[in-house]
């Protein structure tokens, strides 16, 4: 096998012939559903003129499409019908968690018999890692897992690889790097009523696909054996788990079950198991990775002796070594992800497999709120590699890591499929790719007029916001606050509260879910005031709020 290794640091540009990768796909499971929305209202004001000139469009293969829609002109239903109208798979790109998340509620109310996904970073908390020169300081990688989100990426992967009726709904993390689909789909494995199995090889192949034994505590992602029934809790799966019955070698039934209380709640012909991780990789595939990255060591030790790099070259050493102990004895290792080029077999420079390699032939994406989105998808590269480059300059990563990162600009603009950009204020680059051509959607089908607005003096400004607040609260209405930074938002939250307003803080460093919850809470009148920062921007779906 030809090792390729990088040869130089720099970041290359994307070739202007690049051609994204299409991997084969298994056959579906599940196919044939077809996409039906169930709901009360029908299209008004715009809508049905927007919905029939998007549909006209898609169906005569046209790549590029703008929904200019104002504030509240009912964009999301919009898409809905168009989804139902076309009956292709959908990719939903939000530009933060809380708009996706909200998405997400909105797409699952419309299609509640299709498979609506959620596809979101599982970092509650994420520290990368990172090396600043100049004080010699080196911050090594933390980070804390949010289980649910986890089981929704791979309940996410499974629908694509499994069924047609599909809506992701995603934030921009979605182009970075997770296993390929060859991989991801080759290390499954079907159990069959009836077929004659060793209950010992079954077991092989969950540890293969990194479940994990445990007798006491069930939960997603491990299996249990209870005399003649092997337990499998799969990593898609919130409640349910299968309950494998054997008659000697032979699979007497095969039972879908209540983890909680035990009791059946479907008998079922077969079941399909898919891995644990995004990231599981067979054995053969570890034993090349791990030869080509003794490869690139020692290549990379040549180039540092000969440059003097003494000290960044026994560092380098010492901990790439550690790391291939770890791969041997373990099968992975901390920051694992830096040697996926290996892992996935790709070429130096190539772009890492990411959510869009899942998406089949005839999906569509919608990108809400364009005029942000695309700005973030540009960015994210850029800065990623001027990380990854100190760490490889430095001695604390192999050249390989500068691989593991997001899609470049020009590889998501080559790889996502038929596109409609939905904004109220769509950027120029969306309007240059369609020519200056967009679908309108200004008439709400409410009736509803733009709100008034006031500038008011600096002076005072609290003293009024309070004021003001109390006279919203009073009239069964909520109050959005924004300001500059977190610090502030924290102080400020504290300063109404002891002036008497039921009010909560949001930013950041509030985890995923419970930022969900925050705006549920606000909704329902828990609280009257909301202070955040740039988490309350674009989208937000609140009808209860009075005063921004």
């Amino acid at each position: 096998m030809a090792i390729q290794i990088r040869t130089s640091l720099a970041e290359p540009e994307t070739a202007a012939d690049f051609v994204p990768h299409r991997p084969v796909r298994p056959e579906k499971s599940e196919g044939g559903q077809r996409f039906e929305i169930v709901s009360d209202y029908t299209p008004a004001g715009d809508q049905p003129t927007a919905i029939a000139e998007l549909v006209a469009q898609a169906n005569q293969g046209e790549r590029d499409q703008v929904l200019l829609g104002v504030t509240g002109s009912g964009k999301t239903f919009t898409v809905a019908k168009v989804i139902e109208a076309v009956q292709r798979p959908a990719l939903i790109l939000a530009p933060n968690k809380i708009l996706a998340a909200q998405l997400y509620g909105e797409f699952k109310s419309f299609f509640p018999n299709n498979a609506v996904e959620y596809f979101v970073s599982y970092y509650d908390y994420y520290q990368p890692e990172a090396y600043v020169p100049r004080s010699d300081t080196y911050i090594e990688k933390e980070s804390s897992v949010n289980e649910a989100i986890d089981r929704m990426r791979h309940s996410a992967t499974r629908s694509l690889l499994e069924r047609d009726d599909v809506i992701i709904v995603a934030s921009v993390s979605c182009i970075y790097g997770i296993g390929s689909v060859e991989t991801y789909s080759a290390m499954t494995f079907t159990l069959k009523k009836g077929e004659s199995v060793d209950s010992r090889e079954i077991i092989r192949k969950l540890v293969a696909l990194q479940y994990k034994r445990n007798d006491q505590s069930f939960a997603r992602g491990n299996f249990r054996v209870r005399g003649d029934n092997l337990e499998i809790f799969p990593s898609h799966y919130e409640d349910s788990a299968w309950r494998i019955s054997f008659f000697g070698d032979d699979i007497e039934s095969i039972t879908e079950f209540d983890p909680l209380t035990g009791k059946a709640v479907a008998k079922l012909d077969y079941v399909k198991i898919y891995a644990n991780s995004h990231y599981v990789t067979p054995g053969p595939t570890l034993k090349q990775a791990s030869e080509a990255i003794k490869f690139e060591m020692t290549e990379r030790l040549k180039e540092m002796h000969a440059e003097g790099k003494l000290l960044e070259a026994q560092r380098l050493e010492q901990r790439t070594n550690f790391d291939l102990e770890m791969i041997a004895a373990t099968g992975s290792c901390a920051g694992i992800e830096n040697y996926s080029r290996f892992l996935t077999g790709r070429l130096p420079g190539e772009p890492p497999p990411t959510l869009f390699e899942y998406l089949p032939e005839n999906a569509m994406l919608f990108v809400d709120e364009s005029h942000v989105t695309v700005g973030q998808i540009n960015a994210m590269a850029k800065g990623d590699h001027r990380r990854k480059l100190t760490l490889a300059e430095y001695g604390f990563r192999l050249p390989s890591c500068i691989d593991n990162r997001p899609l470049r600009f020009a590889e998501w603009e080559a790889m996502r499929p038929q596109t409609v950009f939905v904004s109220a204020t769509p950027g120029p680059w969306e309007m240059d790719k369609t020519g200056g051509v967009f679908v309108e959607q200004v008439i709400r089908p409410t009736g509803l007029v733009d709100p008034p607005i006031e500038i008011k003096p600096v002076e005072d400004q609290v003293e009024d916001l309070i004021a003001e607040a109390k006279k919203v609260a009073a009239a069964g209405y909520r109050t959005l606050v924004t300001t500059l930074t977190k610090r502030m938002a924290e102080d400020l939250t504290e300063f109404l509260h002891e002036a008497g307003l039921r009010v909560r803080y949001m930013h950041s460093d509030v985890e995923t879910l419970e930022r969900i919850e925050l705006i549920r809470d606000l909704r329902l009148g828990v609280y009257d005031v909301l202070v955040g920062i740039n988490l309350l921007r674009e989208g937000l779906d609140i009808p209860e709020c009075g005063l921004v």
